[in-house]
C-alpha cells in the first residue's frame, strides 16, 4: 500500500489526532506534514500484523507527542485564544455544536498524555483492543485510561459549562 493511498483512507482520522494535540492551525498543517513523513518512512517496517489503521494512529501519536514535547521546550510566541468563535457562519445550532466542540477538542487537550492517547483513538472509533495495540498496552489498560479520560472530561465539561453559565 502506497502513502497517498494510506492518507486518503486515513487522513481525516491523522488529522483529528494531530488536532487534538495542536490548537494553531498553520502548526496543524506543520505536524500533519510531520506525520505523513513519518508515516511513508515507517510503511517499509509495517509488517501486517495488526491494522493499518491502528499502526498509523500510533506513529501519529507519537509523532503528535514529540511536537509536544518540543513546544514545551519552545518559548511560546503568541497566546492561544481558544473561545474564538467559528469563522463557519450557519444557524445557531451549528455554532452551539462547534462550540461544543471546541470545548472537548480544548478539555482532550488539557487531559494527561496517556489519557489523551486513549481518549483520542476512542473518538476515532477504536475498540479497546485496538486502542491497546495502537499504544502498546494491555486492553484492561487501555479500558481503566478511558474510564479515567471520560470521567475527567466529565468534569472539565461540566466546569466549563458552569463557568459559561455564570
Amino acid at each position: 500500500m502506497n502513502i497517498k493511498a494510506i492518507l486518503q483512507e486515513h487522513g481525516n482520522m491523522l488529522g483529528r489526532i494531530v488536532a487534538s494535540y495542536e490548537a494553531d492551525p498553520s502548526q496543524q498543517e506543520e505536524l500533519m506534514q510531520e506525520v505523513s513523513l513519518a508515516l511513508w518512512q515507517a510503511l517499509k517496517k509495517y509488517r501486517g500484523d495488526g491494522s493499518l489503521k491502528a499502526y498509523a494512529a500510533r506513529i501519529a501519536q507519537n509523532r503528535c507527542i514529540s511536537h509536544v514535547a518540543r513546544a514545551v521546550k519552545a518559548p511560546r510566541q503568541t497566546v492561544l485564544d481558544d473561545t474564538v468563535p467559528s469563522e463557519r457562519a450557519g444557524p445557531e445550532e451549528d455554532v452551539a455544536k462547534a462550540q461544543q466542540r471546541q470545548a472537548l477538542l480544548s478539555a482532550v487537550r488539557g487531559l494527561p498524555l496517556p489519557l489523551k492517547q486513549v481518549t483520542t483513538l476512542a473518538l476515532e472509533g477504536f475498540s479497546h483492543r485496538e486502542i491497546a495495540e495502537a499504544l502498546g498496552i494491555s486492553e484492561n489498560n487501555a479500558m481503566v485510561r478511558f474510564s479515567r479520560a471520560k470521567a475527567a472530561l466529565k468534569d472539565s465539561m461540566q466546569a466549563a459549562h458552569g463557568k459559561a453559565g455564570r
